[in-house]
């Protein structure tokens, strides 16, 4: 039988869980926010809104600790990473100093065994690694060695801009980066005291412009294009990545202006979840062939305007709209990994990331 303190802990460790914090855009990045967002997932899939967990500027991108109360944000406009401590229920407070970082700093990860802490800089290419110390605190940054220069091109035509995008954590311990501005995948090696080092690369097709990327059970890695709106395959051969697959992102086509932003999976990994700006989609796509293809099965209308990021937590999908400044909420069905219509709306200023706290 559960006792009583049994039963409240466990309430409480439910109730943390539950929370979802909130990347947004404040006035400093033309947004209307104030800060880090908290919502509440409740049991039928709603969201509660809590509050402004923590005044911060442009928090655009979120990342947890893997065992710690720390919530790392990128400060966009600022340059700067900042770590937050969770104080109560949903607030947060700020932890030591912010780090230095790069020009228009736009998505930081965490490693999961509680390591370091990576950025991406979408405004010079910077990729940066801070390592943290017992208590999750940030040391100076480490710069990672570049494998091309960052500001030539690496594809025919005029020199372009190295713009890094997202960082993600591959399962055997090294660290997969996006560069939109040389269409690149980056794969890189962490060594303590020194960074980042570059293992290899995978280029892409001229002008698509990887963004995000998930990884399948299997060990491939599944990334979606924000200028082309495609979804590409890599997998793991001998340790060396090889583009197996390239495929629409949608089912029925992308249009003029449009652009790719989120991709993730379902708790199976039976399914992927391509969100569109512009139309204002999201796109089902059946992981087939064993996680070797993606192919469209539907597009559903996102349920707002911009969706900029997207979240799938057991049947519930969660989609962040920026500029009509909403959470649409979507019941999944395991079965064929289609949503149902709008479950619940969530107003809430200038979305931009949506992170379940741990």
């Amino acid at each position: 039988m559960t006792t009583g303190a049994a039963h409240d802990n466990a309430a409480n460790n439910n109730a943390a869980s539950s929370i979802i914090w909130i990347g947004t855009y404040t006035a400093d990045g033309g947004g209307l926010a104030d800060g880090i967002g908290a919502v509440r997932e409740r049991q039928d899939g709603s969201l509660e809104w809590l509050g402004t967990a923590v005044q911060a500027p442009s928090p655009s991108f979120l990342a947890v600790h893997p065992r710690l109360p720390l919530v790392y944000a990128a400060a966009e406009q600022r340059k700067t990473v900042q770590a937050y401590r969770r104080v109560g229920d949903f607030g947060l407070e700020q932890s030591g100093e912010p780090q230095p970082a790069g020009e228009a700093t736009c998505h930081v990860a965490v490693d999961p065994r509680g390591r370091f802490v990576t950025a991406a800089c979408w405004g010079d290419g910077q990729v940066l690694l801070y390592e943290l110390d017992a208590d999750g605190g940030m040391t100076r940054p480490y710069p990672a060695a570049p494998s091309v220069d960052p500001h030539a091109g690496v594809s025919p035509g005029s020199p372009r801009q190295s713009r890094a995008h997202a960082s993600l954590m591959l399962q055997d311990g090294r660290i997969m980066t996006t560069d939109l501005g040389h269409d690149t995948l980056r794969i890189w090696k962490y060594e303590p005291g020194t960074g980042l080092a570059a293992d290899h690369e995978v280029v892409l097709p001229c002008g698509s412009g990887p963004r995000h990327m998930v990884e399948h059970p299997n060990g491939n890695v599944f990334i979606v294009s924000e200028y082309s709106v495609e979804v590409f395959v890599v997998r793991p051969e001998a340790g060396i990545y090889e583009l197996v697959f390239r495929g629409p992102a949608t089912a029925g086509g992308s249009q003029e202006g449009d652009s790719a932003a989120e991709i993730c999976l379902d708790p199976q990994g039976h399914f992927a979840y391509a969100g569109v700006r512009g139309s204002n989609l999201i796109s089902v796509l059946e992981a087939a062939a064993d996680g070797a293809e993606l192919i469209p099965v539907k597009d559903f209308d996102s349920g707002g305007n911009w969706p900029r990021h997207h979240l799938v937590r057991g049947r519930w999908l969660h989609v962040a709209h920026e500029r009509s400044h909403t959470i649409a909420t979507f019941e999944l069905d395991p079965a064929t990994g289609l949503p149902g219509p709008v479950l619940h709306m969530l107003s809430t200023r200038s979305p931009t990331a949506l992170v379940a706290a741990i």
